[in-house]
């Protein structure tokens, strides 16, 4: 191993004994017992206070909804006389109420509008319980049951749950199941109360005093399914319920109201009317009978066993008060406090069970009782006295305000508490005492002032006065209002899945889930969680919630944590006092620890998001030393104030030489890194199953990783997070990096060598610097408080420097808080590489260690395969076999497959390159000194070989310079290209995927590298065309007087042959170096002759060139010109410049230099549609015209050479010629719709063509421009758009829709639409709309005469087409209507064979698809209304069959006819003459018949009958 890996391996170990010690110092902070704080608490004035005006609340009321409104319903329609109870289950998300016998649930998170009732029962309920079902006894889908009671029996109803899917709301549905042959009787017996253990046993108690138990089984043969058991009373209990009536009992009788279980130490208790507690045993594993060990009926009225009641004698004064409610204490709040029971004057009792008292007992361990032992006893251990409520509203105007424990004789605010909930630290009184409005008094645990972190502010006082401050139990007061009474309050709980991660990731070493045993019961889970201090799991956990029910409806409580409201401080914008206050109250290492959890956004989730300005606030927070503090010299004298905390001066202190005391932004990343290592840190990584008779030491059994994979991304999800923030800092030398710039150099806590780029890993970058300014970090010593916590010790390590300057003391703050940085890191790595191990089967990857390595794996701990050099051993022999696995004969996959996970988590700490570096050195020395040319190659060879080992420690300027010296080109091309690869081993300079200043930093590496190579280039260039002659180059020192003469032909050899060994090496970086450095120097030709296969992509890249698809653009097929949503391609190619463009004039030559001339089509083809960056000189139409006419000339050679286009290109022989002729065109329009813009920006007539085919001249529309574009507007927007037109290449589409359309050139589009084959919809509305605007267009300008006009021109060039670009139909009703019209108004005269005989030029002379258009108008509605229309257009068919005939008549005789139309397609010759005259004569007598059909005036119709009968009679004879 390496010295700069120790020093990597020794940061680390650093820090991780920092961590040590801050882990244990939180832990024992966070392990203060309820009873140790409760007994500290009575030596306290001030055990509540209020909380400070100008903070946010610590309790939010954030939701409040009305009860469901059947339920009001129903209760109204009772009259309020009937039986109502009412109530909260968590476990199903649901509140219930009872109304006489129905009974309703509803959501009370939120309100989903459903509320189901059950009223199958003919007697009022009683009793209401949700419990656990057994399994086994039901189907899946009942998880809970509902126990209904009701005076005469019990009734089970099974409850399923279902959700909306995966990752939904599993408690989205809910439906009750009857469970029919789950019914008994009560015997008599009122049930009062409903409970069940987590194994499903239910518990029930009675009016009667006693209690009963409910057991069902699957009932198989004759066994009954259901009974009920009476663990309270005996015999004589069973004769008195049967012999003698309930009428005849006169004795009292003392109900249980309360029964309530104990899952942590198997425990049950009862509460009855009379306050009377009863404590049963359920055995070792909860499922023995209920034995009954003790029994307390005076709680209310005893003084605690201290002999003191909360430090108050008027407390202890006051008068027996009634319990109303009882709670198990978790025994991770305690464990030997077992039971608190809250009175109706607001006191809280605690409870014990053994007669054990003191720190001696230990955890659980799942048995009975404290510390293993089975309960005895039920004894009252301390009473805290009842929240003074009165105080809250006289607060200061600052600060909280103290509520002493006020008797209630003094100021008569006497709580009368209906409901209480107490609950892991948190206390809700449903207070009745107030006459106007009930109240809730909320309690929760006050973790400011002094002593509430190990690392707060506070003056070191005596060791027992600051204990004792530091577990003193304070609480936080908060009143709410309330409306109507509460009735019910209860907690809601996490989900499941939450709980279980949560679980993990705070359990301690040692504790139940730390050992595997965990609970499934998801309220004794969350009441573990929280009783483990929001402080220790405000980085897993969400705020706490409760449900109060009261007669008017649900109120949610949120209960803010902390760093909630260190967020919402940070929101509100406070003043700076208010934050300062923050600070002061919780501490400096405390507040900083949590703007940490904000900054790295820790504490975000689905209900709190972190948003980035809050983050940035605590990251200033953090980094602001007038909060956090400065790091100062402490001591020179005594460790502490010199006065004793009884005044007198401590003779026995030791005096301490002076020593560092960093500030709380250091401390507090101590403190957030170890609540989030602290469930793993001490814990071993590896869980041995013993194989049976296998021995304890490791070697026997199967390995697996003891941390869930689950667990380990989420724990290693905010380590990597909260480094990630710290890295960031760090990189944008910003906060306490940012402080230390100016002293001295900044690799103080950065590297010790210079990396050669800034990649962030742990090999090169993270290795410190060797600067003068490095410091020797010792373990740094807490805060001043830190000296009272028990087990510390005054003893310290003396630093190496008596006194340290500010500048120094910051600087060693943040070499400190780096080496924490660093831990974070490699415990993110150590973390990723346990998950990879497990998932491929650490067990099996372990069988290749040999024994004492496995015991060695078996026995390690987080904390030493992070900080160990023998962790990092057994790691490094994992990841070999690993790599074994995958690299073997038999492998699985490939080394690529995990390499890159496995890159960060297994580097390699030491090699011999050093060595091999110096013996390469020498050999070149004794080349340069030979004159023997055999033997020079001979040891450069050598030296080469041993170089090619090390390439990372090369100094290549040296080396590679000395190789040139003797012309040994092969060493000065490989040695570069392979430390090239050495310094970017991962090739992140060819990972796009990658932060894109990783990518960078290793890009300029490898240039660096490269240089050397293009630099020898450049050299012989250089040599070759600066200096006249022959060029001298001298040996080193050995041989002074050598040189070697270098003529053109060796120059030219030399450049050949580096050009040939570079591009035979696979880098294609180095490539695009190289080059780019031969075309600099003008080397083109040897570029284009000893070129790689990459230069291809080199040059397409270098001038932005992108090829395109087949897919793409499909051979003579365009797309539709009409609007799309599919994205143009053309407009996503990048501006190409000048520069660019001669990169793609190089592509061409090199590929009509290699024969592939579709590829240089292909390129002509891109250039000629290229875009200009802005500001660059424009590109002329006319030099896009060149461009494609020689990329048609390339594609014709291309077809002409052998093999065609068929084996380089994307298209076809045809496609390409077809794809090249369409741009010609599309460029042809493009020139014309500019010339007519031009003409219409400039006020002109528009003359010249700009409308008319390319074959015509003449825009025939001059006077519709002038009338629709004459204004300044307009011709402005016409010079826009011919700009645009000049600037590139528009797309068929572009030119359709942004130019001809809006500026109405019709013809122009129907042109386009002919061209591009356009075929958008079935009914061809798009081409009949565009001739009906250009046939508007043209009767707007010169009438009829000018549409014909039109017709005649337009129509040949668009006719046959595919049937749509010419629809006849559409043509011959709107020219005949519009003549129509104009004949009647008078405006104009229209021949009747104008229009005919414009179609048929239209048509080319073919007679029949005009006559078939005009039958179809005929057969339409549309001119029936009009008679005289219907004569019009049959004047119009008689001029049609009149050109028909004479054009059938001509065939027959031989002969043509002047001035006749020519029949298309040569239909005449196909058709006998008889049958077509025949066909025609038919045809006119069918026209005579409609003619006789018009009713109009016999003077009007006659000269068309009769022109029909003279054709009739031609044709038949």
């Amino acid at each position: 191993m390496s010295l700069e890996d120790e020093v990597v391996l020794a940061d680390i170990e650093v820090a991780g004994r920092l961590l040590t010690d801050s882990i244990a110092r939180d832990s024992r902070f966070a392990s203060c017992d309820l009873q140790d704080a409760l007994d500290a608490a009575r030596f306290s004035s001030h055990p509540y206070s209020a909380p400070p005006k100008e903070w946010p609340p610590f309790v939010d009321v954030i939701n409040s909804r009305e009860l469901p409104p059947v339920l009001i319903e129903r209760y109204n329609a009772a009259g309020g006389q009937g039986t109502a109870l009412c109530g909260i289950f968590p476990e199903i998300r649901r509140a219930w109420a009872t109304v006489d016998d129905t009974l309703f649930l509803w959501r009370f998170d939120k309100w989903d509008g459903q509320c189901p009732e059950y009223s199958g029962e003919e007697q009022a309920i009683c009793a209401v319980g949700l419990v656990k079902t057994k399994p086994g006894v039901f189907i899946e889908a009942i998880q809970h049951l509902i126990v209904l009671a009701t005076p005469v029996e019990l009734v089970l109803l099974g409850v399923c749950c279902s959700g909306n899917g995966a990752g939904g709301d599993p408690f989205m549905e809910l439906t009750l199941q009857p469970l029919p042959q789950y019914t008994i009787p009560t015997d008599g017996v009122t049930m009062t109360c409903i409970t069940h253990t987590d194994s499903g046993r239910i518990f029930l108690g009675g009016r009667d005093g006693h209690l009963y138990e409910l057991i069902y089984t699957t009932g198989n043969g004759w066994q009954s399914r259901c009974r009920k058991v009476c663990h309270t009373g005996g015999l004589g209990n069973l004769l008195s319920r049967w012999v003698v009536p309930n009428s005849l009992k006169f004795g009292a009788v003392d109900a249980i109201v309360e029964v309530v279980v104990d899952e942590e130490r198997h425990i049950l208790y009862t509460r009855t009317q009379e306050s009377k507690l009863q404590m049963f045993d359920l055995g070792k594993n909860g499922e023995g009978a209920p034995k009954k060990v003790a029994e307390e009926s005076r709680v209310g009225e005893q003084r605690d066993a201290r002999g003191r009641s909360g430090g108050n004698r008027a407390a202890a004064r006051a008068t027996k008060a009634n319990i109303v409610s009882i709670a198990p204490i978790s025994s991770v709040e305690s464990k030997w406090l077992h039971l608190a029971a809250t009175t109706s004057d607001g006191r809280r009792i605690y409870l014990s069970t053994s007669t054990s008292t003191g720190s001696s007992m230990t955890g659980v361990n799942g048995s009975s009782g404290a510390g293993g032992q089975k309960p005895s006893v039920l004894r009252v251990v301390m009473t805290r006295p009842a929240p003074s409520v009165g105080v809250v509203g006289g607060m200061g105007a600052f600060g909280s305000s103290p509520l002493g424990v006020r008797a209630q004789s003094e100021g008569g605010f006497v709580i009368k508490a209906e409901a209480a909930h107490c609950s892991s630290g948190v206390l809700v009184l449903s207070d009745a005492s107030p006459a106007t409005q009930s109240r809730l008094v909320v309690a929760t645990r006050d973790l400011t002032g002094p002593g509430s972190s190990p690392a707060g502010n506070m003056t070191i006082g005596g060791q027992g006065s600051a204990s004792r401050s530091m577990r003193s139990l304070r609480e936080m007061v908060t009143i709410l209002g309330v409306e109507g009474r509460a009735l019910a309050i209860a907690d809601v709980l996490p989900p499941p899945e939450l709980a279980a991660a949560v679980e993990f990731s705070v359990c301690e070493p040692g504790s139940l889930a730390a050992s595997g045993q965990v609970h499934s019961e998801e309220m004794v889970r969350a009441r573990r969680l929280w009783a483990r201090g929001e402080l220790a799991t405000q980085h897993v956990l969400p705020r706490r919630r409760s449900m109060v029910l009261s007669t008017m409806g649900l109120m949610e409580l949120a209960f803010n944590r902390p760093v909630d409201l260190l967020q919402k401080l940070l929101e509100s914008n406070s003043l700076r006092s208010v934050l300062e206050d923050f600070f002061q109250r919780y501490g400096a290492s405390e507040a900083a620890a949590m703007c940490l959890l904000l900054a790295a956004r820790l504490t975000s989730d689905d209900e709190n998001i972190v948003p980035g300005a809050i983050a940035d606030r605590a990251a200033e927070a953090f980094e602001d030393p007038r909060l956090v503090g400065i790091p100062q010299m402490q001591g020179g004298g005594a460790a502490t104030s010199g006065l004793s905390s009884g005044g007198g001066f401590n003779m026995g202190q030791v005096v301490q030489e002076a020593e560092p005391v960093f500030s709380g932004a250091h401390d507090g990343l101590c403190l957030a890194a170890a609540r989030l290592l602290r469930c793993v840190w001490e814990l071993p990584v590896m869980d041995v199953r013993k194989d049976a008779g296998a021995e304890s030491n490791g070697d026997g059994g199967i390995i697996s990783c003891r941390l869930p994979v689950e667990a380990m991304q989420a724990l290693e999800d905010k380590i990597r997070s909260l480094e990630q923030f710290l890295r960031s800092r760090r990189n944008q030398r910003r906060g306490h990096y940012g402080r230390v710039m100016g002293v001295g150099d900044m690799s103080a806590y950065g590297d010790r060598h210079a990396s050669p780029f800034g990649v962030d890993g742990f090999a090169r970058g993270e290795i410190p610097s060797r600067s003068p300014m490095m410091i020797t970090y010792e373990t740094p010593q807490p805060r001043a408080a830190r000296a009272t916590l028990p087990g510390s010790t005054n003893k310290r390590q003396r630093l190496p420097h008596k006194e340290l300057s500010p500048a120094e003391l910051a600087a060693m703050e943040v070499r400190g808080m780096e080496c924490i940085r660093r831990l974070l890191r490699r415990s993110g790595e150590a973390l990723r590489l346990l998950q990879l191990l497990q998932q491929h089967h650490v067990g099996r990857l372990a069988q290749g260690l040999d024994p004492g390595q496995r015991r060695q794996l078996a026995q390690l701990t987080f904390h030493q395969l992070v900080c160990s050099g023998e962790g990092e051993q057994i790691a490094t022999r994992l990841v070999a076999a690993l790599m074994e696995y995958y690299v073997a004969p038999d492998g699985r996959g490939t080394v690529d497959d995990v390499s890159r996970k496995l890159r960060d988590g297994c580097p390699s700490y030491y090699n011999e390159s050093d060595y091999q570096f110096y013996q390469a050195v020498e050999s070149l020395e004794r080349a340069a000194g030979s004159s023997d040319a055999e033997e020079r190659d001979r040891l450069a060879k050598e030296a080469l070989e041993l170089l090619s080992r090390v390439p990372e420690t090369a100094d290549l300027l040296s080396v590679c310079q000395r190789f040139e010296d003797i012309r040994f080109y092969e060493a000065v091309v490989e040695l570069p290209l392979r430390k090239a690869r050495a310094v970017d081993p991962s090739e992140d300079a060819f990972n796009g995927s990658i932060e894109e200043g990783r990518r960078q930093a290793a890009l300029a590496a490898r240039r660096q590298c490269y240089d050397v190579v293009t630099n020898a280039l450049r050299s012989l260039k250089g040599q070759a065309t600066g200096e006249m002659g022959s060029t001298k180059v001298s040996f080193s020192g050995s041989a002074p007087g050598a040189r070697l003469l270098l003529d053109e032909a060796a120059r030219e050899s030399y450049i050949r042959q580096i050009v040939q060994l570079s591009v035979r090496w696979p880098d294609n970086a180095f490539h695009e170096c190289l080059y780019q450095t031969m075309i600099e120097l003008g080397l083109t030709q040897e570029l284009l002759d000893l070129g790689g296969p990459d230069l291809v992509t080199f040059l397409q890249s270098a001038g932005n060139y992108q090829t395109t698809k087949a897919s793409q653009v499909t051979g003579g097929t365009f797309k539709s010109p009409m609007p799309s949503t599919a994205p143009n391609s053309s407009r996503l190619r990048q501006p190409i410049s000048g520069e660019q463009a001669k990169y793609l004039e190089l592509l061409s030559r090199l590929y009509v230099h290699r024969r592939q001339h579709a590829q240089a089509a292909h390129v002509l083809l891109r250039l000629a549609e290229r875009r200009q960056p802005e500001g660059a000189s424009e590109i002329t139409l006319e030099q896009r015209y060149e461009y494609l006419s020689n990329a048609v000339l390339q594609a014709r050679s291309g077809s002409r050479a052998p093999g065609g286009l068929g084996l380089s290109s994307e298209l076809s022989d045809s496609g390409l010629m077809e794809l090249l002729e369409g741009k010609l065109a599309v460029l042809r329009f493009q020139v014309k719709i500019k010339e007519a813009l031009e003409r219409v920006a400039s006020g002109g007539s528009g003359e010249e063509g700009g409308n008319a085919p390319m074959e015509e001249d003449g825009f025939p529309f001059s006077r519709a421009f002038t009338g629709a574009f004459a204004d300044e507007s307009r011709a402005y927007a016409a010079r826009e758009k011919s700009e645009e037109l000049s600037t590139e290449l528009k797309s068929i589409t572009q030119l359709y829709n942004d130019y001809a359309c809006r500026f109405e050139l019709w013809e122009i589009c129907l042109e386009i639409l002919h061209f591009s084959n356009y075929s958008g919809d079935a009914e061809n509305s798009v081409m009949r709309e565009t001739w009906t605007r250009l046939l508007d267009q043209a009767l707007a300008v010169g009438g009829v005469g000018e549409a014909c006009s039109v017709v005649r021109r337009v129509g040949p060039l668009l006719y046959p087409g595919d049937g749509g670009s010419l629809p006849l139909h559409t043509i011959c009703l709107h020219l005949e209507t519009a003549a129509h019209d104009k004949m009647r108004a008078g405006t104009e005269v229209v021949a009747d064979e104008d229009i005919p005989r414009a179609l048929l030029a239209a048509c080319k002379g073919a007679a029949e698809p005009v006559q078939r258009n005009y039958d179809r108008v005929l057969a339409s509605g549309a001119i029936l209304p009009k008679p005289s229309l219907r004569l019009r257009i049959l004047r119009s068919v008689l001029t049609v069959m009149r050109e028909w005939a004479m054009a059938v008549l001509s065939t027959g005789t031989g002969s043509g006819v002047a001035g006749g139309s020519m029949l298309f397609g040569g239909a005449a010759q196909a058709l006998n003459n008889q049958g077509m005259r025949d066909r025609l004569a038919s045809t006119a007598n069918r026209y005579m018949t409609e003619v006789r059909r018009i009713a109009l005036p016999p003077g009007d119709v006659e000269p068309v009958l009769h022109g029909f009968r003279e054709l009739e009679e031609i044709l038949q004879g």
